[in-house]
C-alpha cells in the first residue's frame, strides 16, 4: 500500500533521478510507444491464456498438461502488462529512463512523479470519463487515479514477492486479482494514450 512514508520515498527519488538524468524530458518517439503497447497487449493475453489453462481441465488434456499451474506466471506477465502500458504512456510524454538502477522502479517512480503527483492521471482520467459520461466528477477522477497507481504499486510488489521468494505459493485467487488489475490498467490507460 502506498502510505505516506512510501509516497514520501518515491518523491525525494524521482526529484534526485530528475537531477542525475536518470528520468529526463525528451521527444516522443512513435515507434516506442506502438512497441511498449504491444508488449503490453502480448503480456495481457499471455496472462489470460495461462489462466485459462490453469483453470480449464480440458485445454491442459488437449495440451498435455495434467495439473497445470501456471499462476506464478500470470502474476508475472499481468505485471508485465501494466509496466509496458505504463512504458508506453511514459513515452507519449517523451519521458525517458536510462541508467543501471532498476528499470522497473524508474518506471514506477516516473509515473508516480509525471502522472500521479501532479493531478496529470487524475485530471486525463477525468476528461477520459467526461466524454464518456457526463456525470463523472473530480472526485471518480481522483479515485481512479489513486486506484491505477495502488493496482501497479501492488502487483510490482507481488511480482517480486512471488518471483524471487521461494516457498511461497501463488494462489488462483491472487493470479485473477493481478490478471484483473492489469486488464483494467491497461484499458485505462490505453485510453490515454490514443486520445
Amino acid at each position: 500500500m502506498l502510505d505516506d512514508k512510501k509516497i514520501e520515498e518515491i518523491k525525494s527519488r524521482a526529484k534526485q533521478f530528475i537531477i542525475e538524468g536518470t528520468i529526463k524530458k525528451g521527444i516522443s518517439n512513435k515507434d516506442e510507444i506502438e512497441f511498449f503497447i504491444g508488449n503490453s497487449q502480448k503480456s495481457l493475453s499471455t496472462a489470460q491464456l495461462l489462466y485459462d489453462v490453469s483453470t480449464n481441465i480440458k485445454m491442459q488434456e488437449t495440451y498435455n498438461q495434467k495439473d497445470f499451474d501456471g499462476f506464478l506466471w500470470v502474476i508475472n506477465a499481468s505485471y508485465y502488462s501494466m509496466f509496458y502500458i505504463t512504458r508506453a504512456i511514459l513515452e507519449k510524454d517523451g519521458i525517458k529512463l536510462k541508467g543501471d538502477l532498476s528499470i522497473h522502479m524508474l518506471t514506477f517512480d516516473a509515473l508516480a512523479h509525471y502522472f500521479y503527483f501532479t493531478g496529470k492521471l487524475q485530471k486525463q482520467l477525468m476528461e477520459a470519463y467526461a466524454e464518456a459520461e457526463k456525470e463523472a466528477s473530480e472526485l471518480l477522477g481522483k479515485e481512479k487515479a489513486h486506484t491505477l497507481v495502488e493496482d501497479y504499486f501492488n502487483e510490482k510488489e507481488k511480482r517480486g514477492r512471488f518471483t524471487y521468494h521461494m516457498g511461497e505459493k501463488a494462489l488462483q485467487s491472487k493470479a485473477k486479482t493481478s490478471l484483473d488489475r492489469a486488464k483494467n490498467f491497461f484499458e485505462e490507460i490505453r485510453t490515454l494514450i490514443v486520445k
